[in-house]
């Protein structure tokens, strides 16, 4: 997934796998964010860094960062939820209790909400399909059900992060919604936010120059482009 940004921004970018994903050992007990974020913190680089979380990982992003503010030099926050509403947190949870009865079907519908419309190649789609099907079944309930909740668990924290932030999504994304980014940004003091046009919820393959940019741009402490979505909010 952050192959295309990682291409982009060169040796200086470091992606991670979160507990239970990729090279890191499968799920096998009901977590938390907490721990989430715990394990990855360990796992950082030294110094202050340049912080970029996409989806679950935007949660992970936002425990660090109200917990470790020194860590964070900057927070940018991809396609990420925030303080659900009542409707969104029971359909959340009905795609969550489904991932753990039927997973094929979850397969089929996270590939519809993810790339339906989109201008992604059949090429990206289908190595997506692979990568999901070879999922740990177990392992994937238990790391979906912190998507599910965290934004409930980090909720608090949120006012705590002092790093300048960028909260950025998708026009189209069914589930990490514009709406949500603009919660994110006024629950964040010095938070930014940004829309791009005609993009669904796999941001940094859809549009990764759109989101290198933004990251350069924050990085740089430089002001982006004015842009007709774009929605800055400055600290009281």
């Amino acid at each position: 997934m952050w192959t295309p940004v990682a291409e982009l921004l060169g040796p200086r970018a470091v992606a991670l796998d979160l507990p239970g994903h990729g090279a890191q050992s499968p799920l096998r007990t009901p977590t938390s964010l907490a721990d989430f974020a715990a394990d990855v913190e360990r796992r950082l680089p030294d110094g202050p860094i340049h912080l970029v979380g996409f989806s679950l990982g935007a949660l992970v992003a936002q425990h660090i960062a109200s917990r470790a503010p020194e860590r964070v030099a900057t927070l940018t926050c991809v396609s990420s939820v925030c303080r659900r509403t009542p409707d969104e947190r029971a359909a959340v949870l009905a795609r969550l209790a489904s991932a753990r009865t039927d997973f094929g079907a979850t397969v089929e519908r996270s590939l519809e909400r993810w790339y339906s419309g989109s201008g992604v190649g059949a090429a990206t789609v289908a190595e997506t399909r692979r990568v999901l099907e070879a999922n740990d079944v177990e392992s994937f309930g238990h790391a979906y059900e912190i998507f599910a909740t965290g934004d409930q668990q980090v909720s608090a924290a949120l006012g705590a992060i002092t790093a300048p932030t960028l909260a950025i999504t998708g026009e189209l994304d069914p589930g990490s919604t514009p709406d949500m980014t603009r919660r994110l940004a006024e629950a964040i003091p010095a938070a930014r936010t940004r829309t791009v046009a005609g993009v669904r919820h796999m941001l940094p393959v859809e549009a990764p120059s759109t989101l290198v940019d933004e990251l350069e741009a924050l990085i740089g402490g430089r002001p982006t482009s004015p842009h007709p979505q774009a929605s800055r909010r400055s600290t009281p």
